[in-house]
Formats: C-alpha cells, sequence, structure tokens
C-alpha cells in the first residue's frame, strides 16, 4: 500500500493511502483439478451403492459438459462436472443417515440449487 502526501486547497496537506483495484473480499479460487480426476470420480461412482443410477448420469452430464468445452475452449464445464458429482458423493453418507433418522424432510431444498448458487 502506498502512502503519500497530498495537498488540500488553502496549503494543508494529509496523508493519503493509495487504494488498490485489488478487492479485498475476492474468492479464493478452488485448486485445480487432477487430469485423472473424472476417471477416479467415475471408479469411485461404479463401486457405489447408487452405482446403477449415478453412473449413467454421471456420463450424460460428462458428455454435455465435454461437447459445451468443445465449443468454448473451456474446461471449466468439466471441472464443474467434477466438482459437483464429488458433492454428491461426499454427502451421500450424510443423506442416508438423515433418511434412515425418519425426520420430516419434505421442506428441504434440492442439491442442484445449493451447487448452482455456490457458483
Amino acid at each position: 500500500m502506498a502512502v503519500g502526501i497530498g495537498a488540500y486547497r488553502g496549503g494543508k496537506t494529509r496523508l493519503e493511502v493509495a487504494m488498490s483495484a485489488q478487492p479485498d473480499h475476492a474468492p479464493v479460487p478452488s485448486a485445480p483439478l487432477a487430469p485423472t480426476a473424472a476417471a477416479q470420480l467415475l471408479a469411485q461412482l461404479r463401486v457405489s451403492p447408487r452405482a446403477e443410477v449415478w453412473v449413467p448420469a454421471f456420463e450424460q452430464d460428462w458428455t454435455r459438459a465435454l461437447e459445451d468445452s468443445r465449443h468454448s475452449y473451456s474446461l471449466s464445464p468439466l471441472h464443474d462436472v467434477v466438482r459437483t458429482w464429488q458433492a454428491r458423493l461426499e454427502a451421500a453418507p450424510a443423506v442416508d443417515a438423515f433418511k434412515a433418522s425418519g425426520r420430516d424432510d419434505s421442506d428441504g431444498v434440492d442439491l442442484a440449487d445449493i451447487l448452482d448458487a455456490r457458483r
């Protein structure tokens, strides 16, 4: 941070603090994914109890993101798919525990809404 002396009208001076163009509250970018992240995730999905439903859903999301990446020349759609499915896989035990507890979930929020809000 640069500090300097500036002049007021009338010859009075004051201490000026230069402002940075970079905001203090800028979000920290997430760590880059490993090149093998999608393959590792797919292997985890294949051995999960939800594999019958999740593997085809992941492959469909991956195919759509791959097409988006080809058109945009960006890996972001692919990274978004991997991060979304990693979050689903990590949340699965908590979801199972909640469902097993017998609590009322009629006021729940769709996971897609929460994941979209993170972006």
